[in-house]
């Protein structure tokens, strides 16, 4: 069975764009568990694409906001980025897992990255203007 993850109020981290973007790349995982069900490959790749698509802009765009916001770990943050961007790259692809494995992961995998960004950066984006 697909691992589906909805979103609740409580993995928002003061900053609309993030929680959009969160909630973006939860949909995405949904969406990958939609192919799934119906077993289509093709669309799974293609989504599976766009949710890596969807990560590098999201790391991006949440590096930019968490240096203005002062964030004192940054260094962590960016240390997660790059564990992240290696998996992306060289492990987490269809040549090395099955499709479920793919989604099972990823959801896994994004529910922990939301729920620390929750808990970690809201103190700090709370404060801050929307980028």
């Amino acid at each position: 069975m697909a691992n589906r993850v909805q979103w609740e109020p409580r993995l928002g981290v003061g900053n609309a764009t993030l929680d959009e973007q969160h909630r973006a790349i939860l949909a995405c995982c949904n969406a990958l568990a939609d192919c799934l069900e119906a077993a289509d490959d093709r669309r799974f790749d293609e989504a599976f694409a766009e949710l890596m698509a969807q990560a590098r802009e999201h790391f991006a765009a949440e590096e930019a906001i968490l240096a203005r916001a002062g964030y004192p770990e940054l260094d962590g943050y960016r240390n997660e980025c790059e564990e992240y961007a290696y998996l992306a790259d060289e492990i987490i692809t269809t040549e090395n897992f099955d499709r479920r494995e793919l989604q099972t992961f990823l959801a896994l995998w994004w529910t922990g990255h939301i729920l620390g960004a929750a808990r970690d950066h809201r103190a700090f984006l709370e404060k801050q203007p929307d980028a």
